[in-house]
């Protein structure tokens, strides 16, 4: 099986620093309460970071994303953008990374005065964690999706544009495609349209279009709008639009976006070979387009 936040083995990130609370802590002693609303109950918003030659990509776009979640939820981050900014950028430093890193920036309600949901009950937060790896993604080869009956949902039960700690709908996706054969789940919304991965936004490519869904009930994907804006930018026909599983099996090409692998070819879906099963060049021009975009920012 293969993932799509699979990564090269790198040793040094046996002796990271990881933030805690304000704190540098070794990999072993970096610890949270059991009573962490995180822990207990997935009360919490995330992002996912990539350093790139010294910069975090896209930073301005990842600190709006975690702010608009943690309003959201009515949780107060403890820090304003510039203190939530000068925490990653120590948490860097600390680690001497400088380039193919990747930051998992986590805030919870923090810890409860009793195990029960109530927000009220967390008396003490919030809890914020940077866990920082040095990553450089090794994929091999082409994903394979298999389709899964677990949907993507209505914004009044759990809005999927939510980085959230309550994950647990993507990874009984993850599981049932595991156990047919597959690496990730091709996931659909309410109507029966296609939509996104567990993990990753998904666009497919038919005629030179890049197609990709709606918007309606994906995940608010920053690398997904920035793959929209360089097609927009350099002329490739490209629409947020409805389609289905027929319109997906017979694409030229298939690829999903996130902050980690950037573009990850699909070769495979629900047994249908996409393409040559390879990626494909309008992937590949994309590719390049997001490279020099990241390269500028």
């Amino acid at each position: 099986m293969v993932t799509t936040h699979q990564s090269e083995d790198d040793a040094r990130n046996e002796t990271i620093l990881i933030w805690v609370n304000g704190t540098l802590k070794r990999r072993p002693d970096a610890m949270v309460s059991v009573y962490d609303s995180g822990f207990m109950l997935g009360d919490g918003v995330w992002e996912g970071l990539r350093l790139y030659d010294g910069n975090w990509s896209f930073l301005d776009d990842h600190m709006d994303r975690l702010f608009e979640a943690a309003k959201a939820i009515d949780l107060d981050i403890g820090l304003d953008r510039a203190g939530v900014i000068a925490a990653l950028e120590a948490t860097r430093a600390a680690n001497d990374m400088h380039t193919d890193a990747h930051a998992r920036l986590m805030v919870t309600r923090g810890v409860k005065m009793r195990p029960f949901q109530h927000p009220a009950l967390s008396v003490s937060g919030p809890t914020m964690v940077i866990i920082m790896e040095h990553s450089r993604p090794s994929i091999p080869r082409p994903i394979r999706l298999a389709t899964v009956p677990h949907m993507r949902g209505l914004p009044m039960t759990q809005d999927p544009k939510l980085n959230s700690h309550s994950k647990l709908n993507c990874i009984l996706a993850c599981i049932a495609a595991e156990k047919a054969g597959a690496d990730e789940a091709l996931m659909l919304d309410i109507h029966g349209f296609v939509n996104t991965t567990n993990a990753c936004n998904f666009f497919i490519v038919k005629k030179g279009q890049v197609w990709t869904s709606t918007g309606d009930y994906c995940m608010n994907g920053i690398t997904r709008q920035k793959v929209i804006d360089v097609c927009r930018a350099d002329g490739i026909p490209v629409s947020e639009r409805n389609y289905s599983l027929v319109d997906t099996y017979s694409a030229d090409e298939a690829f999903l976006t996130g902050t980690f692998g950037a573009q990850t070819p699909v070769g495979e879906i629900d047994g249908r070979v996409i393409g040559t099963g390879q990626m494909g060049p309008v992937t590949e021009r994309i590719r390049a387009l997001y490279k020099d975009l990241v390269a500028r920012s």
